[in-house]
């Protein structure tokens, strides 16, 4: 076992440069945001619809309706992300538990998370009000006895209190599952407590994601945004790639964060270089050296840097020097409040940022009894750098030997010919399981000689038997012209 600590992750500098921002201790977003005798600023861009937030000063998006969610355990159950990013100020410190539910959730999915929170409201925009979601399932649902609220575009004006009863709980799901998800709890403090409440004076940072801010991924920018009074523009679940980068090319988007797949989508499009971002951000997915020199070339001007952090284990670090894994460095210096520790691989975290705990009557263990979170995430020590290998559960066994999918791929898409891979198991009977490989490829209409798919297969193939053991190399690879993707927006990976 390797114990490490890591110092306090950036998340408190500005990206922009190094001075740090003022930060205080607040007890809701809306106190943060509204500070007494301070102007509000802040505004949200939403796909055909903004919202500036000094606008909440003289009305409620709730109407009259805000009081009575007071105390309340709270289901945010919008289809768009404008109405759920307006929601989560006004109930912050307003309701007892706020429980974001992404718009993938089946009825039946929804109605047992409804019965996990033991929640008694639910927030709908108006279009969806009309007709609440009900499970199909047999009997009486956890949905029948919530009470519908509808959150408008824009608030009515009149007396509002927002005055904090008491911290609310922040309940965040867990994504990649087909039951009721896990739900985590959060609090204001472990998801922003770290982040800046003040932005650097004379600059403007503008704040975009491709994530959904219902996700930890995505809610870590709406709470810089907010927290710092910077605008953001959000994207809408089902629009196009390319739709979203006008808009917040439109926008003049400066800071921006999204999944390596979400990235690598960007790329493919041809519409990537419209934005001219001071700074990109990539989480939630293994981030390999080919997908950061593919951004650096397109955004050779701007800070490119990715972090870890998960749902349950919080920001741990951000990596801002353009290589793939993160620095021996971060672990050499024991300052701060973020600890790391290696076991049998794996990495796990110890820090303010972690969940408190899962909900629920049978919720599962999130930390162990020393504190530390299981990230599920395999890690290795090579040359003084540790790298990303890939997850627990998405283990290859051939014959016996270990496989990391990502490992491959890391070499598949290394070939400037390859936009994006996904390494998969095969069914065999004599090794249990071969490892397989799908490629889509980034120019797979070029007419020259090198690029036809044969000499690219065996190019290909050739790399991975230089690079990796007997066992990893391709039994098979194929050139697909896409690949799935999680609501999330990580690559749909089927069971090793």
């Amino acid at each position: 076992m390797t114990q490490v600590f890591v110092p306090e992750p950036r998340v408190a500098i500005d990206f922009a440069s190094n001075d740090m921002r003022k930060r205080r201790e607040v007890s809701s977003l809306w106190d943060a945001i509204a500070p007494s005798g301070a102007a509000i600023s802040g505004k949200f861009h939403g796909r055909g619809a903004s919202v500036a937030l000094e606008e909440l000063a003289a009305g409620s998006t709730f109407g009259s309706a805000l009081e009575s969610l007071r105390g309340r355990s709270v289901l945010i159950a919008t289809r768009e992300q404008l109405p759920t990013a307006l929601a989560l100020i006004e109930l912050d410190g307003v309701a007892r538990r706020m429980v974001l539910c992404t718009p993938d959730l089946t009825p039946e999915q929804l109605a047992g998370v409804a019965a996990t929170a033991q929640a008694d409201a639910i927030i709908l925009e108006a279009p969806r009000a009309a007709s609440a979601p009900a499970s199909s399932a047999p009997g009486p649902s956890a949905l029948d006895s919530l009470a519908p609220y509808v959150v408008t575009l824009q608030p009515v004006p009149g007396p509002v209190k927002r005055g904090a009863g008491s911290a609310t709980e922040w309940i965040l799901l867990t994504s990649g599952t087909t039951g009721t998800p896990k739900l985590v709890l959060h609090t204001l403090q472990s998801l922003g407590g770290a982040l800046p409440t003040q932005a650097p004076s004379g600059a403007q940072s503008i704040w975009s994601t491709f994530y959904d801010i219902r996700r930890y991924g995505g809610l870590q920018i709406y709470l810089r945004a907010v927290l710092s009074g910077s605008p953001l523009v959000l994207s809408s679940s089902g629009e196009p790639t390319p739709d979203f980068l006008a808009r917040a090319a439109a926008a003049g988007v400066t800071h921006i964060s999204g999944t390596p797949s979400h990235w690598r989508r960007a790329l493919m499009s041809g519409d990537a270089g419209i934005l001219k971002p001071q700074y990109v951000r990539l989480s939630g997915e293994v981030a390999d050296q080919a997908v950061l020199d593919n951004l650096r070339a397109v955004y050779p001007n701007a800070r490119i840097a990715h972090a870890f952090a998960s749902t349950e284990a919080g920001v741990a670090f951000d990596v801002n020097d353009g290589l793939a894994g993160f620095p021996l460095e971060f672990v050499d210096n024991p300052s701060g409040q973020i600890e790391l520790k290696v076991v049998d691989h794996t990495l796990r975290i110890r820090s303010r940022r972690n969940a408190a705990r899962y909900l629920g009557a049978e919720p599962g263990v999130l930390a162990s009894d020393d504190g530390y979170v299981d990230t599920g995430d395999m890690v290795e020590l090579k040359d003084g750098r540790y790298y990303f290998r890939g997850r627990v559960g998405g283990v290859i066994n051939v014959g016996g030997l270990k496989v990391y999918p990502e490992e491959v791929e890391s070499v598949l898409n290394a070939d400037p010919r390859v936009r994006m891979s996904l390494v998969r198991a095969r069914r065999n009977p004599i090794t249990g399981a071969v490892v397989v490989a799908d490629v889509v490829l980034a120019n797979p209409a070029s007419p020259a000689p090198s690029d036809t798919p044969d000499t690219v297969k065996n190019d290909l193939l050739d790399a991975c038997r230089r690079t990796l053991a007997a066992h990893k190399v391709p039994a098979m690879l194929r050139f697909v012209p896409a690949l799935e993707f999680t609501p999330a927006g990580k690559l749909v990976r089927p069971s090793a």
